[in-house]
C-alpha cells in the first residue's frame, strides 16, 4: 500500500516544471528560504518568448483586484489537511456517488485536485451564503417605490 501524502501538491513547483518543459531558456536559478537552489522563471524572457514582437510595455486587458498577487501565492501553497467522511451524517453512504463537503473552499479544492482528478463533474460553492453571514446581511425585503 502506498504511503498517503499528508499535503496537497505544490502547484508553484509543478507550474515551473511545465514552463521549463516548454521554454527551457526561460528558467533560471534562485535560492529558497533555506538557501538551497531552486528553479525560477525569468518572466521577462517568457513574455518575450510568447510575443511575436518586441515587448516594451505592460499594457493589456486583465481581470485585477487588490490582493490578486497574494491570492495567486496563496492558491499555489500546499495544504496540510485531509478530508474525513462523516458516514453517520451521510445518506446512503455505501451506494451514493455524491459527496457533500464542508470546509474552506480553497483548501477543499486543493485536496480534491489530486484525489478526484477527472472524476468530478460538478462543484457547487456556496460563497454567497458565507459572505452574507460574514457581513450580517439582512434578508428583509424593502417595498418597491411606486
Amino acid at each position: 500500500m502506498d504511503k498517503m501524502r499528508m499535503e496537497s501538491l505544490n502547484m508553484t513547483e509543478q507550474n515551473v516544471e511545465k514552463i521549463a518543459a516548454l521554454f527551457p531558456n526561460c528558467i533560471t536559478e534562485t535560492k529558497d528560504e533555506h538557501g538551497k537552489p531552486k528553479k525560477a522563471v525569468n518572466f521577462e524572457m517568457l513574455k518575450q518568448m510568447l510575443s511575436d514582437g518586441v515587448i516594451d510595455g505592460d499594457e493589456a486587458y486583465e481581470f485585477s483586484w487588490v490582493g490578486k498577487k497574494a491570492s495567486i501565492v496563496e492558491a499555489n501553497k500546499p495544504v496540510r489537511k485531509t478530508l474525513r467522511p462523516c458516514k453517520e451524517e451521510s445518506v446512503n453512504w455505501d451506494s451514493t456517488e455524491n459527496l457533500y463537503i464542508e470546509g474552506d473552499n480553497l483548501d477543499v479544492l486543493k485536496l480534491l485536485q489530486e484525489s478526484y482528478l477527472g472524476a468530478v463533474r460538478v462543484i457547487f460553492i456556496d460563497i454567497i451564503l458565507q459572505s452574507l453571514i460574514q457581513f450580517n446581511f439582512s434578508f428583509d425585503i424593502l417595498p418597491l417605490a411606486g
